[in-house]
């Protein structure tokens, strides 16, 4: 790009803050007479600086200040956080119905991916279509089918850390990409975090996340910009990209089928069944590739979390392994049965993913309706609403020390997990992750079984960054964990080769 054109979309920019400005006075009433959210001050045009790394942190200081919910700008858009459980409940859940869409998002479901991720997809019929087809193998009875398989990938998640304990997070990624590859098209062979396939699936979630930061793209407060054929061309080649990775997995399970030699997957579902559901053959590319990419990168991130908790905090991983101990013993591996009796090591998980979110700023939802909360505040139809995670993690009346690690917190008086309170891992509401009940079992299985065969500890010889995960999912640099094995080695090398194939 020249200076000179440079120059002159500078210039545009600077005039399109200046009317976003006005706009922001002219709209802070809505038709309801009360205000929006209180908003921190700034003199930018572009509107509230959030920084590249980290804007999560930013935000929460902005609700420590401000209160629940703030009001940001960026261009000439308002966006409303919310950084509090209270308000998350009242406003994400208890009116889902009318934040259930999605605002534009030119740059990540225009440019990027032309329309056809499920994630960026508006309230409506082809909404309703394709949640309608991922339900067939999302729902939780469908869930409890795959079972099965998530145990024999969390026995050979063992088998690699016994094998190569320093790659525990490679092989946290070929667990979580085998099981979501199998789901996904049938594939049997065995996966790693370096097969093509994967780390193209890996390639197109680190620019989901990065691209959805508010203020990455000029585009999403200027959206004629991506008519200029010159605009963001990294975008317009990760959309080819993409579509080559979801298509050539698509046409591999079409050419097994003819072969008559493939088992089932929710690929050869939705290519035999498609025109119930009146998918296109790129609809169901895309919606196939929705397991893969998102399923292998957040489940990955999600066990590596647990253990890096457990690394860290030693204490409290001492106490679900006594509880281990106690329920399972050390003769025999411990299995999805042993669930009911293992609240602890529940609420050790629930915690670790309080305490480093896995997307901790959120996703956007769009109001399709005026929104009134606690009577004081109205966030206006056609609204930008973020739920940010990590706010509302360290909400101090609901969570208690919040920047402590307390998975006592979970349980109450009687020993249970307490039932009146939760997180919002997977989101909020009607746009909640439908792989909810899929990613829960595979990272409770490897979970369970990662701290039932070994005693984990930082590496004291290398840099711990207790913020990666949170950062990025699966960030370059690894947190430094050592394994130590809870038995004689040749023993557990015996438990976990007879481990069970059902659970």
């Amino acid at each position: 790009m020249s200076d000179n054109t440079s120059l002159t979309l500078g210039d545009v920019a600077a005039c399109v803050g200046v009317l976003g400005t006005i706009v922001w006075v002219y709209l802070r009433k809505s038709d309801s007479r009360l205000p929006l959210p209180p908003s921190p001050p700034t003199w930018r045009l572009r509107g509230h600086f959030l920084p590249p790394r980290e804007p999560f942190l930013a935000v929460g200081r902005w609700i420590d200040e401000y209160g629940p919910l703030i009001t940001i700008r960026s261009g000439m858009q308002n966006m409303v956080i919310i950084g509090r459980y209270k308000a998350a409940v009242d406003i994400m859940e208890k009116q889902g119905k009318t934040l259930a869409d999605r605002p534009r998002l030119v740059a990540a479901g225009e440019i990027l991916s032309r329309g056809l991720t499920l994630g960026f997809c508006g309230v409506g019929d082809r909404l309703r279509r394709l949640r309608r087809v991922l339900h067939t193998h999302l729902q939780p009875k469908s869930a409890e089918t795959y079972q099965p398989l998530q145990m024999s990938q969390a026995r050979t998640l063992i088998l690699n850390i016994l094998d190569d304990p320093s790659n525990f997070q490679n092989h946290a990624i070929a667990c979580a990409a085998s099981t979501i590859l199998k789901v996904a098209y049938g594939k049997t062979s065995p996966t790693s975090a370096t097969d093509p396939e994967v780390k193209e699936a890996r390639h197109i979630m680190f620019r989901f996340r990065t691209i959805l930061r508010p203020g990455a793209y000029w585009v999403d407060s200027i959206p004629w910009l991506k008519y200029l054929p010159w605009y963001a061309p990294e975008l317009k080649d990760d959309f080819k990209r993409t579509t080559r990775l979801y298509t050539d997995q698509l046409n591999r399970v079409k050419q097994h089928m003819k072969n008559e030699d493939i088992g089932p997957s929710f690929s050869k579902y939705v290519l035999e069944n498609g025109h119930l559901y009146d998918l296109t053959e790129m609809e169901m590319a895309y919606l196939a590739g929705s397991f893969f990419g998102a399923g292998t990168e957040t489940t990955a991130t999600a066990i590596c979390t647990v253990l890096m908790a457990a690394a860290h905090f030693p204490e409290e991983q001492a106490k679900v392994q006594a509880e281990l101990d106690a329920v399972i013993g050390k003769g025999r591996a411990p299995t999805f049965a042993d669930r009911p009796s293992l609240p602890r090591l529940e609420a050790f998980i629930s915690e670790a993913l309080r305490w480093r979110p896995l997307a901790p700023f959120g996703f956007p939802h769009r109001t399709t309706e005026d929104v009134i909360w606690a009577s004081n505040y109205c966030i206006p139809a056609g609204t930008t609403v973020f739920g940010n995670h990590w706010a509302i993690s360290r909400d101090p009346e609901v969570y208690p020390e919040p920047d402590a690690f307390k998975p006592q917190r979970w349980i109450d008086d009687q020993g249970r997990l307490r039932d009146d309170f939760a997180f919002f891992v997977y989101g909020f509401g009607r746009r909640i992750c439908p792989g909810q009940h899929v990613a829960n079992r595979s990272v409770f299985i490897n979970s369970l079984l990662i701290l039932w065969a070994f005693q984990l500890n930082l590496d004291p010889t290398k840099p711990q960054d207790d913020m990666g995960f949170a950062k990025t999912f699966m960030p370059d640099v690894p947190c430094a964990i050592e394994f130590q094995a809870r038995v004689p080695e040749v023993e557990l090398r015996r438990i976990i080769h007879n481990y069970p194939e059902a659970g």
